[in-house]
């Protein structure tokens, strides 16, 4: 029995080294490119990391409810659209007292 826990206690005291092990290395790679660019006077500054590009936001077509990018939606009186055609449409349908 002592040898289950021995064994047990063996693999998660390898996993925690392997992990604090490439910790490491990740931590030492960040730190060389950091350095790198620091080398003399007249060495070019390292450029920033660009930070990940978030998914771009999706709207809702008032015509006919499909969900389109925003930068490819049309926007009309305040309203979003998934195509100019939808908008015309839309503006074209009596409102008010012309809808009876």
């Amino acid at each position: 029995m002592r040898q289950i826990f021995l064994l047990i206690l063996l693999f998660f005291v390898g996993q925690w080294l392997v992990k604090a092990l490439r910790r490491h290395d990740a931590n030492n790679a960040a730190g060389a490119k950091g350095r790198a660019g620091s080398r003399g006077p007249g060495a070019q500054q390292a450029q920033p990391q660009a930070r990940p590009q978030l998914p771009e936001p999706m709207i809702r077509c008032v015509e006919c409810g499909v969900h389109a990018p925003k930068s490819d939606s049309v926007l009309v009186a305040g309203e979003p659209f998934c195509c100019a055609a939808h908008a015309q449409r839309h503006g074209a349908r009596p409102t008010g007292r012309d809808a009876r």
